[in-house]
């Protein structure tokens, strides 16, 4: 009962994390986006997101900074591809036995200030500019 209501949790936060970030994918415009927002939801299969995190989240980052340099605004930086990369490094350092001590809070801490970042870059964004 236990494993099944922890897995359902986690199953429903991931579910969670990829609305939201399939949902910035939506406010940038189509001609500036790395990836299609419905290619977010790959990360609810188990395992891919060892690998696909390294897609997902620099992509967003880059399809931000391509819209917002197309508009001439250079305050938003690099919009988080760092973050996106050292998020998914650690995601991948979760499965490596002592490692993941550290790593599984570090990525908990990084996927939060990517998401308010995100965030910040989403409503930056005109909402039908899309």
């Amino acid at each position: 009962f236990i494993i099944g209501g922890s897995l359902a949790i986690s199953l429903a936060i991931n579910a969670v994390i990829c609305f939201l970030i399939s949902g910035c994918f939506k406010r940038i415009p189509q001609r500036f986006r790395k990836m299609e927002p419905g290619m977010v939801w790959l990360l609810m299969i188990p395992c891919v997101p060892l690998v696909w995190n390294f897609f997902v989240f620099p992509g967003l980052a880059q399809s931000f900074k391509a819209y917002f340099d197309s508009v001439g605004n250079t305050e938003v930086g690099d919009c988080g591809a760092q973050l996106g990369l050292f998020y998914s490094i650690s995601v991948a350092c979760c499965i490596i036995p002592c490692v993941n001590y550290l790593a599984g809070p570090v990525s908990l801490v990084l996927l939060i200030i990517i998401l308010v970042k995100a965030f910040e870059l989403k409503n930056k964004i005109p909402e039908g500019s899309a």
